[in-house]
């Protein structure tokens, strides 16, 4: 995808010539002609950096350089000025801007101010994803045999590099599994990539996977680094695999066998470490007998099978699970504790759970939000989640 930079300047004139150079060199841009429309945009959108003139009718630069570093702190902002000076310049970097770019602009310094900028807001960004990861912990709830047995399984095979398929039904926690798997294998140091395989389009899933190179298709107006390559020495997390086009099968088994893959539009090999963990909802092996997945690939996914099991197979870790997203939901949402009576957890593990530990949480959350009691009643759970089915 190609960045995404916000120019600001009351000179309609330096927008239309620095946009042009940018698009040349593979940016996309946007802009706008004053601080205050500046500042709507930024509201608005996200943007890889903003580039903005220090001297504007009205709200000027630093104004608007308060405001992003205030509402979009991970969003590199670059000060440009044909009338600054060293104090200005010092000013603007104390109050949060990545660099000070004196006009007229030098273009070389100019790309290297932005390649520099994304990359760092690239990295700030993946290092968010982890703590976020982090902190919603993998850790999986459960004291039930089924989920105990599934915990054994992650135990023995995460320190080894096999490549895992986890099944399951929707909403079962089936990425709380592959996480787990990669948190306590020798990739740890790395994020996990993860990629959702029915969340993307049929024609842009091998460019997701493999990259592809500028001029590879209508759109591709720069080179981009698929997830096979960004997970180089990591894990690669391919969710609802089952949902994945023939096209990109095959040249997934490619990679699988050989260790190598090639962008869309390349033609040079590239070699690629990465460990696989795929999940599915589907029973591949049926899939495989309809032609719709290759029987060799699944055999090649399904080295370590787990099966994750569906919540109304492990009723007695519904009040574990319950207590566990009453405090986490509970504190994210800034509400107050609550707590649920006897009959009213009673209720829940007798529902019939389709949704599984997704709609459990769901559930759980409408209670805080709804319930009016520090405790929530069976009425409660009659009225906001029993009805609803």
């Amino acid at each position: 995808m190609p960045l995404n930079i916000l120019i600001i300047d009351d000179e309609a004139y330096n927008i239309r010539s620095l946009s042009e150079l940018l698009k040349m060199e593979g940016y996309h841009t946007d802009s706008a002609l004053n601080g205050a429309e500046g500042i709507k945009k930024i509201d608005e959108n996200t943007y890889d950096c903003i580039l903005c003139d220090y001297k504007m009718a009205g709200k000027d630069g630093m104004e608007v350089l308060e405001y992003a570093v205030k509402e979009k702190p991970e969003t590199p902002f670059v000060m440009m000025s044909g009338h600054g000076n060293i104090q200005t310049a010092v000013e603007a970097i104390k109050k949060g801007a990545y660099n000070y770019l004196e006009k007229p602009l030098d273009m070389n310094r100019l790309f290297v101010t932005l390649k520099n900028a994304t990359e760092k807001k690239n990295l700030t960004t993946e290092a968010k994803q982890l703590k976020k990861q982090l902190s919603k912990g993998s850790a999986i709830v459960g004291e039930s045999e089924a989920i105990l047995e599934v915990m054994r399984d992650i135990d023995k095979v995460a320190p080894i590099d096999a490549r895992v398929l986890i099944t399951g039904e929707n909403g079962v926690g089936k990425e709380l599994v592959a996480r787990r798997i990669h948190e306590l294998s020798n990739r740890r140091q790395k994020t996990i990539i993860e990629v959702n395989c029915a969340a993307i389009p049929a024609e842009l899933i091998e460019s997701e996977l493999f990259g592809h190179e500028k001029g590879a298709f209508t759109g591709a107006d720069k080179q981009y680094i698929g997830k096979f390559e960004q997970a180089h020495g990591s894990t690669l997390f391919l969710d609802e695999i089952g949902d994945m086009s023939l096209n990109a099968q095959a040249k997934m088994l490619r990679a699988l066998q050989e260790n190598k893959i090639t962008r869309v539009g390349g033609t040079k090999d590239i070699a690629v470490d990465v460990r696989i963990i795929a999940a599915t909802n589907k029973n591949l092996q049926a899939e495989a007998a309809a032609q719709r997945f290759r029987l060799d690939l699944y055999h090649r996914l399904s080295v370590v099978p787990i099966k994750v099991p569906s919540l109304n197979d492990r009723r007695s870790d519904i009040p574990l699970l319950a207590l566990h997203f009453l405090t986490k939901i509970a504190s994210d949402l800034k509400q107050p504790d609550k707590q649920l009576a006897p009959e009213a957890l009673t209720m829940l593990q007798n529902k019939n759970w389709g949704g599984n530990i997704r709609e459990l949480r769901n559930a759980i959350e409408r209670l805080i939000i709804l319930a009016d009691n520090a405790t929530i009643s069976a009425k409660d759970v009659e009225k906001y989640v029993l009805s609803l089915d």
